[in-house]
């Protein structure tokens, strides 16, 4: 009696299965824009679906390939700068790039310190001029002061002809040159028996420096149109 209510159950469940498998499955139709005619819904749906996961995996591939290149890259720097840094087995990154810091700021220091001896054109137009010191007791002062501007011929001639027209004595001079650009330094003093230190000081420094001002002011106007065309126009800086 169970077995037969078995079959029975059995036979109902196959046929329902069969009636399900014989219906037809409905599809709705739409119109694919790529191939201009009408297809089934679910397979737009799933082209649809398809080409941004494409775009998304390569979008993805090409991220990552870019950053596996920065991190080569940096990798090669550190170990450029692990060679130039002695004892450096058990530094981290952080440790080596602060130790290359400080002795790029050392090595910074140290060319400075070796310059300051050296008289070379920059490529800012200066003039300076300072006080060195009052020699003895005969009111002779004495200064050094310095022109860095762009050369031109008729230059030297100028800072002579502004020396002699303020009355003082060159002591020493020096011409540098670099790249068309010219510095000059020299000492000059108002020699002997001029009395009056704490009076002249003052007129003697803002002298100086006008003539000097005045032959950058003639060089920067002979230049101009050459600056124009080639770079911009240098700084002027008076001190």
């Amino acid at each position: 009696m169970h077995n037969g209510w078995i079959e029975s159950l059995m036979s109902m469940y196959c046929e329902n299965q069969s009636s399900r498998n014989s219906m037809p499955v409905k599809h709705s139709l739409v119109l694919d824009g790529d191939k201009g005619e009408l297809v089934k819904a679910s397979e737009r749906m799933g082209k649809k679906i398809g080409v941004p996961e494409t775009k998304t995996i390569a979008a993805l591939k090409s991220h990552s390939e870019a950053e596996r290149r920065r991190r080569e890259r940096i990798n090669a720097h550190l170990v450029t700068l692990r060679g130039l840094v002695p004892n450096n087995e058990k530094m981290d990154k952080a440790t080596l790039l602060a130790e290359v810091i400080c002795q790029v700021k050392q090595l910074r220091a140290a060319a400075r310190q070796a310059s300051e001896g050296l008289h070379i054109p920059m490529d800012a137009d200066e003039v300076q001029v300072e006080i060195l010191e009052h020699n003895g007791g005969d009111g002779s002062l004495l200064l050094r002061a310095s022109l860095c501007c762009d050369y031109r011929p008729d230059l030297l001639s100028d800072i002579r002809q502004a020396i002699n027209d303020l009355h003082i004595q060159v002591l020493k001079s020096e011409i540098s040159t670099l790249g068309g650009r010219v510095k000059t330094v020299f000492l000059v003093t108002t020699g002997e028996g001029d009395n009056g230190y704490a009076a002249q000081l003052e007129v003697l420094v803002s002298s100086v420096r006008a003539a000097l001002s005045k032959i950058l002011d003639k060089v920067s106007a002979s230049t101009e149109y050459a600056q124009e065309l080639f770079s911009p126009r240098k700084r002027q800086r008076v001190s």
